[in-house]
């Protein structure tokens, strides 16, 4: 069973903002049953200590270390911004919130940020047309 299914990928999204587009990250991993309401106020929280932006076109918001409560299973969303979404200095294009459970979190973190480190991949991802697509791109390069 694939952690990232079409049902958490939104594309085409638009956003005021950078606590907007998180908030809209979180809020899909909650309907899905992932995460407590309190788990998207710690991925705010989190984006006031430090950006979640990573470079590439994508930011990765997550909770704090105090928000392990909050998450009840592992969980990704994905929400693609063609017009991008002002992170500060730089433009996120495509926004990937997770949810972690154990030691889950630094994976699924570091795999995402592998994969969109790759210039080709985000391009992909950008102008992809379709959630499966999206799916498609993500899950070649990583255990999902």
């Amino acid at each position: 069973m694939s952690m990232l299914t079409t049902d958490k990928v939104i594309m085409n999204a638009t956003a005021q903002d950078k606590y907007e587009a998180i908030r809209m990250a979180g809020q899909i991993l909650k309907d899905a049953g992932h995460i407590t309401a309190d788990y998207i106020d710690k991925m705010l929280e989190r984006e006031e200590i430090v950006s979640t932006y990573v470079g590439n076109g994508l930011a990765i918001p997550h909770g704090t270390k105090e928000s392990k409560a909050s998450i009840l299973s592992t969980g990704i969303s994905v929400i693609q911004f063609p017009q991008g979404v002002d992170f500060g200095d730089e433009q996120a294009y495509m926004v990937i919130g997770i949810a972690a459970q154990g030691g889950e979190h630094m994976e699924i973190l570091t795999s995402i940020a592998v994969i969109c480190a790759e210039e080709e991949n985000m391009e992909a991802l950008r102008h992809a047309k379709t959630a499966e697509e999206v799916i498609t791109i993500l899950e070649s390069e990583m255990e999902l």
